[in-house]
């Protein structure tokens, strides 16, 4: 027992006189370790205090379901992380000792901007997160109206606010928290901000082509235009360029400066569709057979409740050339609403129909032929 009780003054004795023993400019080493023990304590406290907001906030969206307090809490519980670790810094000055015989004063005035910085980062941060509340309800406010292309501008304001916060943070504290000369680090920087609008004048020439697609509406998300080679619905409009899912399901995405250049065919907005078609019999057909052809496809068109449903635009049905090898009659009604799967169905009504009342009446679909007269002497 006398040995390991000695063991355990010496080792006690070691403790004292190491820990007592100043090795940085006046400070003992439990002063350092203190530093990283609130350090640590603070990163701790952070998460402990970001955990019990998040867990909070989805207890009431469980209950209420997702709302302006949930979108909040889950906003600030992050930053509020960051403010605990910037507290957290900001007590650790007070562990050490500062002066001519300790640390120097400036790191000491430098901690304090650090941890006012850290601070202010944490504000921004959370001011950043809740652009998601503005969100909310200006999504809230789109939803109430019959475009759907204001719906696409929300996530474009929530950007361009989030851009801006991001940019007055980073000046606010580089230049009020750190006292780094900003305006002599933009004038340095003159030359260099012209090469830079030069190289990026595509980016500024598509900024402006969305603030142009938002201004005049050429099309809206999910209408189905054409734009040069590319055919499908519009999917997203952004600030750089608008997206296509074309009918192969390939996703394009063209710049918004070749847009606003560009013959814009809204489909979408189309308020029928419009059939025109040819339809030959034979030459054996004759006068009667072939009046009988154009009565038919008149009392069939006549029956169909989608092409009839446009007063002002009555099927035509006329029996129009006398092509090579047939005897042409012209077709052309309008399918009203413009539902493509729709105006495809009354397609195949129409022309099953025509099919089965020309078989009734001995009526001949004509197709390429030559008939070959022999002259003999």
């Amino acid at each position: 027992m006398v040995p390991i009780t000695s063991n355990i003054m010496l080792a006690a004795t070691w403790w004292s006189r190491t820990v007592s023993y100043k090795i940085i400019k006046g400070n003992e080493i439990w002063r350092f370790l203190l530093v990283l023990l609130t350090i640590l304590v603070a990163m701790a406290l952070g998460r402990i205090v970001q955990f019990f907001i998040n867990a909070y906030a989805e207890r009431i969206r469980k209950k209420r379901g997702s709302n302006v307090v949930t979108i909040f809490l889950n906003a600030v519980a992050k930053p509020i992380s960051v403010a605990v670790f910037a507290l957290g810094f900001a007590l650790c000055r007070m562990s050490l000792n500062f002066g001519e015989d300790a640390i120097s004063p400036a790191i000491a005035a430098y901690w304090t901007k650090t941890a006012q910085a850290v601070a202010a980062v944490a504000l921004a941060y959370a001011i950043y997160r809740l652009v998601d509340v503005i969100e909310y309800y200006l999504l809230r406010l789109t939803s109430k109206t019959k475009t759907k292309l204001d719906d696409m501008l929300v996530p474009v304001v929530r950007k361009s606010l989030r851009v801006t916060i991001t940019i007055i943070a980073a000046l606010w504290i580089a230049d009020g928290i750190l006292d780094a000369n900003i305006r002599a680090i933009i004038l340095s920087a003159g030359v260099g901000g012209i090469a830079i609008a030069l190289a990026a004048k595509d980016t500024i020439a598509n900024f402006f082509g969305s603030i142009t697609i938002f201004t005049d509406r050429p099309f809206q998300i999910d209408d189905l235009v054409k734009i040069e080679d590319h055919y499908g619905p519009v999917e997203e409009v952004g600030f750089r360029s608008t997206k296509i899912r074309t009918l192969q399901g390939h996703l394009v995405t063209i710049p918004n400066s070749i847009i606003t250049n560009s013959a814009v065919e809204n489909i979408g907005r189309r308020p029928f569709i419009r059939r025109t078609s040819d339809i030959t019999i034979t030459y054996d057909s004759g006068h009667d057979k072939t009046q009988r052809a154009v009565n038919i496809i008149k009392d069939i068109l006549a029956k169909v409740p989608e092409i009839n449903a446009i007063e002002e635009k009555p099927p035509r049905v006329y029996f129009s050339e006398f092509n090579d090898c047939s005897l042409n009659i012209y077709m052309s009604y309008w399918v009203k609403p413009p539902a493509y799967w729709l105006f495809q169905e009354v397609n195949e009504r129409v022309n099953f129909e025509i099919m089965k009342q020309f078989d009734a009446e001995g009526i001949e679909f004509a197709f390429p032929t030559q008939t070959l007269y022999l002259k003999k002497d």
